[in-house]
């Protein structure tokens, strides 16, 4: 429930980075995807507690059922970054889903994460060049920076401070028709004022790093560290 009205006062927080009245429809932020992510040791498939059935396919190098501090989480270790070769077994993927998709809906991303580390994707949908656009949570230099591409152009968040600092933090990041706005712990870090336009594209979502890449043109930017849940949610 702290959590629900944690993405209420968010997205609140979002729409005034204008002037411009919060939109009515954003009043009742419901869960899209819910990964607890609290699976036994060796589990193969992350499940999604929303009800929309939107499960992924955890990799055989991430591991599961591991007590990190009180909670129940997955750990992503280390990998060298741009070495080859690409270790598809490092990601969690769930299979495309056009609900997944923010479309021109506002879309909130929630996780709780701890790393040491200063680098990676965390969660994406789409990369880059990906037609239809794409969103992406990462953590360069330890600071979480969080994007939405879309057809009218993209907009970032960037945190002015690291977390990389061994501590566990919840991260959300909103788009709303206002722009885009970043919190950590329960406050309010950064924000763009702008519109993405319509996000829809035919990729799944990855969570530890990058689905198409090879380590050598395209790195796959994985991330090292520890996750306890993450979820979606839309309005």
């Amino acid at each position: 429930m702290r959590r629900r009205f944690a993405l209420l006062s968010l997205l609140t927080t979002a729409s005034l980075l204008t002037v411009a009245p919060m939109p009515a429809r954003a009043a009742y932020p419901s869960d899209l995807a819910s990964w607890a992510m609290d699976e036994s040791p060796g589990a193969h498939w992350m499940s999604d507690s929303s009800g929309n059935g939107l499960d992924g396919q955890i990799g055989g190098e991430v591991g599961t059922g591991l007590t990190l501090n009180g909670a129940t989480g997955y750990r992503f270790d280390r990998l060298q970054p741009d070495t080859p070769p690409a270790h598809p077994g490092h990601l969690v993927v769930v299979p495309d889903a056009s609900a997944l998709n923010p479309g021109d809906r506002d879309y909130a991303v929630t996780l709780r994460l701890r790393t040491v580390n200063h680098f990676g994707n965390i969660i994406q949908k789409g990369q880059a060049t990906t037609g239809g656009g794409s969103f992406k949570l990462e953590i360069p230099n330890g600071r979480v920076t969080c994007s939405f591409r879309g057809d009218r152009g993209m907009l970032k968040a960037i945190a002015p401070s690291a977390i990389n600092d061994g501590a566990w933090h919840v991260v959300t990041c909103v788009r709303v028709s206002t722009g885009v706005a970043l919190a950590i712990d329960g406050r309010r870090v950064a924000g763009r004022q702008g519109w993405t336009g319509t996000i829809r594209n035919n990729w799944p979502l990855t969570i530890g790093g990058k689905l198409d890449c090879d380590q050598r043109t395209v790195g796959c930017d994985y991330f090292a560290g520890d996750l306890d849940y993450a979820k979606i949610q839309t309005a």
